[in-house]
């Protein structure tokens, strides 16, 4: 098979051995694959992979079709259509995953969609219900909302019957994302001029933490999912007292098999539905074919996008 291959900071299209699916794994035909902020750091190597995935090929999701599966597999079969999260190795022609890690990809859904969809949906999914807690009612501020979890999330929250406040520093993604169901789309100074949250999904990182700590509610939840902006923060611990907050932070990529089939399993029961029912839209901001990934990288770190840049077969 064919690789997209990080070289000293570079990426080429190289061919690779097959993968070859264990016992509880199906190998997939890969037709498109989501580029993730993960893949940005990686690249520079700032992110290796975690042990059991290709060190020098990313991807953390990818879709397409079964074409093996290991002798214990009982949900998929050849042929399948499926969608899924991986430690790493999505951006090739053959991808390996556990059966318990990926989804099947609905009939409406377009593989260019289904390459895009389960690493923002399952992160924004684990960061507002299992980490927040989101319920009906509440007030979410999404910082960064016009990335591809920040759109996830959006959707999401109002699902959820939730007030979603997308805070989006390019004033034309602004009405993009209220299209998508945000109440309110807001330049990320305005932050604590439309508080109290109840919940904040921090996708930015050191630019926009201390304010959306400062906006916090008594009892408020924030979910730190993204630091593009810089890891590094002053943290004022007397806020964090007063208002009796929570902060948590988590990758999905780390994850053992175990939690990330509890993920995939809450995606299946409570997000694939809606996704089938036409319910959910997965924004694509632009398609690279996967030799080239260069260019697609360089697309992602430019900013200025609604959703996802996805590597698509050719």
């Amino acid at each position: 098979m064919h690789a997209v291959v990080i070289d000293k900071g570079e990426l080429r299209w190289e061919e690779q051995p097959d993968p070859v699916a264990g016992d509880t794994e199906v190998a997939v035909a890969v037709r498109a694959a989501g580029l993730n902020g993960a893949d940005m750091f990686q690249r520079r190597g700032l992110y290796p992979s975690p042990p059991g995935s290709p060190a020098n090929i990313p991807g953390l999701e990818m879709a397409g079709e079964v074409v093996s599966v290991g002798r214990s597999v009982t949900r998929f079969a050849l042929g399948d259509r499926v969608m899924a999260i991986v430690g790493g190795g999505g951006q090739a022609e053959i991808s390996v995953v556990d059966e318990s890690h990926a989804l099947a990809v609905p009939d409406r859904t377009s593989w260019t969609e289904a390459g895009g969809f389960p690493e923002t949906f399952s992160t924004a999914y684990d960061a507002l219900f299992t980490q927040c807690g989101l319920g009906s009612g509440e007030r979410l501020l999404v910082t960064g909302a016009a990335g591809g979890v920040g759109t996830a999330a959006i959707q999401l929250g109002r699902l959820a019957g939730a007030t979603v406040v997308a805070s989006v520093r390019d004033p034309e993604r602004r009405t993009e994302v209220t299209q998508l169901g945000a109440h309110v789309a807001i330049d990320p100074a305005d932050v604590t001029d439309h508080g109290p949250y109840d919940a904040v999904l921090e996708l930015v990182g050191a630019a926009s933490f201390a304010s959306a700590l400062s906006a916090l509610a008594v009892g408020g939840r924030m979910a730190v999912i993204g630091i593009g902006s810089g890891a590094q923060v002053e943290l004022d611990l007397r806020r964090v007292m007063a208002t009796r907050a929570r902060i948590s932070g988590s990758t999905l990529r780390a994850r053992d098999r175990t939690a990330k089939a509890a993920v995939t399993d809450g995606v299946r029961r409570h997000v694939l539905p809606h996704l089938t029912a036409g319910e959910l839209t997965i924004p694509v901001c632009e398609t690279f074919p996967f030799v080239e990934a260069g260019r697609a990288y360089d697309r992602f770190e430019a900013g200025g996008k609604l959703g996802k840049i996805v590597l698509v077969a050719q």
